[in-house]
């Protein structure tokens, strides 16, 4: 009986460094849009070794309908993004994208995230496929994506941007997840040995960094100040009649 428990305890314990307390945990879901009392803004890890990034940002003047419309219809040209976030956002492109949708398509970016330039292809999907069942207002707007490598076929995390109106515009409460790894083929991603060791909770320790986390944090609040400071103008501008 003594050497079964052992045993036992062993699996345990080699199952805990490869995966975390519990193995499951750490799945984004939606919960975040109601906003959470001293995460608003900050990173954590989870219990899985993902690295969580939260980041809140007030947007007077601006509607969520604006921010969609940003995503779907107007942003096209590297001097588009550029003006979003000037001393960071160096070059961008789109694949598979369709007018009036950022849904399906794929954002390739090079930006600079703290000091490092970052080569990015993010891919917009649907919000339920990053946070599972979710239950936005009829004038949210959910803003989700994986994120990958531009020069590799590899994925790397997840991000969720939701959008609210309030009294004096909207607020933009954003969340990455670092971690979550999967090679792709196309727009699919693929089961891979990469992929099982990569998301194991010693693999997620060693290679997720705080202090990257935090420059990402930093950034994605200077860019969507920036957005929100010149969105309401630029709307109306260019819808209009």
């Amino acid at each position: 009986m003594k050497k079964t428990i052992l045993a036992a305890v062993a699996v345990a314990a080699v199952g805990v460094a490869a995966f975390g307390v519990p193995p499951f945990t750490g799945q984004p879901t939606a919960g975040f849009a109601e906003g959470e009392a001293g995460f608003e803004s900050g990173v954590r890890r989870l219990p899985n070794g993902v690295v969580e990034v939260s980041a809140l940002t007030p947007m007077p003047g601006v509607s969520a309908e604006m921010v969609g419309w940003w995503f779907g219809s107007y942003l096209q040209t590297t001097e588009h993004y550029q003006r979003w976030f000037p001393q960071a956002h160096v070059w961008m492109d789109w694949e598979n994208k369709t007018p009036d949708e950022y849904i399906g398509a794929s954002h390739l970016v090079h930006e600079y995230i703290g000091d490092d330039l970052a080569m990015l292809r993010i891919q917009f999907v649907p919000a339920e496929e990053i946070l599972g069942e979710v239950d936005l207002g009829e004038d949210d707007v959910a803003v989700c994506a994986r994120v990958g490598l531009l020069e590799e076929p590899l994925n790397v995390g997840r991000m969720c941007h939701i959008i609210r109106n309030t009294e004096d515009g909207a607020e933009m409460r954003s969340r990455f997840w670092l971690g979550f790894v999967a090679e792709r083929d196309g727009n699919e991603q693929v089961a891979s040995l990469t992929g099982l060791v990569a998301n194991t909770y010693l693999v997620r320790q060693l290679t997720l960094k705080n202090d990257a986390a935090t420059a990402l944090m930093q950034h994605c609040l200077d860019e969507m100040t920036i957005l929100a400071g010149f969105l309401p103008g630029l709307f109306a501008q260019e819808t209009a009649t």
